[in-house]
């Protein structure tokens, strides 16, 4: 059985398998590439041929407009192809619509690339898939014990009852466009709120393609000069910069939240003028990555990108091999 080492390479493109002759989240343009998800630090423009789920290709599709890929292959999650003398299959990541882990089988070791992944339960996306193998290639993002995301619902509580103290207030949420926009409504359609949501016009494709696959997002106005006075005791969803840009002026008193795993760190929040932190990640936190390391059951880990040397120290108390592949271009927590 020769080792994955020998037919999986991490190169300055990112990571090449050799007799399939595809790359996996290349951060430049390549002739066959092989996409996580719709992230614009996994999936750049100018492939030639691109093997996704259907989600993610669409996604790709409005994000990049003419520069996506010519030739596209959607796979479902479960779907085999062999590529090369290796078998290919995608398992669904939890992280936002149509990400899925890539499973790569060659004789006889399996290997799964996780991409960024998250492991509680999202309405916007197909849960977590633990997928067990030879050797798992991990993301890091929140690798630190301090990360410790609370459950989804008490955020998600926190914004309400803010809304409901400060009903003189616009209440703006920082979401990244794709995935935690689409997450933070429906988890409070979720709760039984009702009311509109009112959007940044940056989000509203995103948001309509994620209504067509089936998520329920309920009522979205555009926000626009004309009804921004009467925002009061709304809940607008924005872009991180537009939060901190003349886009908020004219709101009543505009009340700053932002929702993200890092919103942890107070000084982060401090940082961006956020008077609302809300710890909202799309990411798994320590807890979650060294309990799917532990269920997939791999003798060796490798670490792609975020605190790597924390999760291979962890991985290594446990006996099992850990590398990290410090590889670069992929961002903390963005789109």
């Amino acid at each position: 059985m020769p080792p994955p080492e020998s037919w999986l390479n991490v190169t300055p493109k990112g990571l090449y398998c050799v007799p399939g002759d595809f790359f996996i989240d290349p951060n430049s343009a390549v002739e066959r590439a092989v996409i996580t998800h719709g992230h614009a630090d996994h999936a750049r423009p100018g492939h030639s041929k691109v093997l996704a789920t259907a989600e993610t290709i669409e996604i790709n599709d409005l994000r990049m407009g003419k520069r996506a890929a010519r030739s596209r292959q959607a796979l479902q999650y479960g779907e085999m192809v062999a590529i090369g003398g290796v078998n290919l299959r995608l398992a669904p990541a939890g992280h936002i619509l149509g990400s899925a882990q890539i499973v790569l089988e060659h004789k006889g070791s399996r290997v799964v690339v996780s991409g960024d992944y998250k492991r509680r339960t999202d309405p916007t996306c197909t849960g977590f898939e633990v997928v067990a193998c030879d050797v798992f290639i991990t993301e890091a993002t929140f690798a630190l014990p301090v990360f410790q995301h609370p459950p989804d619902k008490i955020e998600i509580d926190k914004l309400l009852a803010s809304v409901q103290r400060n009903p003189d207030r616009a209440h703006v949420v920082g979401v990244y466009a794709l995935g935690k926009a689409q997450r933070v409504m429906a988890l409070l359609r979720q709760t039984g709120y009702e009311k509109p949501f009112y959007v940044h016009r940056a989000l509203q494709p995103i948001c309509e393609l994620y209504v067509r696959f089936g998520s329920t997002l309920g009522e979205l106005r555009v926000v626009t000069p004309e009804n921004k006075k009467s925002l009061a005791g709304e809940i607008i969803l924005a872009p991180p910069g537009a939060t901190r840009d003349r886009w908020t002026r004219g709101m009543p008193n505009p009340l700053i939240a932002f929702a993200s795993g890092w919103m942890r760190i107070r000084q982060r929040a401090r940082q961006r003028g956020v008077e609302l932190p809300l710890i909202l990640s799309d990411h798994a936190d320590w807890s979650e990555l060294t309990a799917t390391i532990e269920e997939v059951d791999a003798g060796v880990i490798w670490i792609t990108h975020g605190r790597e040397d924390a999760l291979a120290h962890y991985a290594e108390s446990q006996g099992i091999r850990a590398r990290s592949l410090s590889m670069l271009g992929y961002e903390e927590e963005n789109e």
